[in-house]
């Protein structure tokens, strides 16, 4: 996945390895976002993290983004319907490079 800071500043390349066996759909969703390869929603909105924004950056600790309908971290989708259940807590924040999906509550993931 291409990152950029502004318009034309690419800040990198992030690498992600999915944990498809302990959490294939929250994987099956976030790869979907990735490629695009779910076309547009229902109200005509892309599928897709191009063009979405970082809402939270906290350079120490933590960024925050894919909000796919609003880009203010108040929307989201997921590929399913608007949000997903949680499945499992297996996979633990071990150290740096730990993605995750953010929720509002219990079964409410989305993009």
């Amino acid at each position: 996945m291409q990152v950029s800071i502004l318009p034309h500043d690419q800040a990198g390349r992030l690498m992600i390895e999915f944990f498809t066996d302990s959490t294939p759909i929250t994987a099956e969703n976030f790869w979907a976002f990735c490629t695009g390869k779910k076309g547009i929603s229902r109200n005509r909105k892309p599928l897709h993290y191009k063009g979405t924004i970082f809402h939270r950056v906290n350079p120490k600790s933590v960024f925050k983004g894919g909000d796919l309908t609003e880009g203010n971290r108040l929307g989201g989708k997921s590929i399913y319907s608007d949000s997903f259940a949680d499945k499992n807590f297996v996979n633990k924040h071990t150290g740096p490079g730990i993605l995750s999906m953010a929720n509002i509550g219990p079964d409410t993931k989305d993009s």
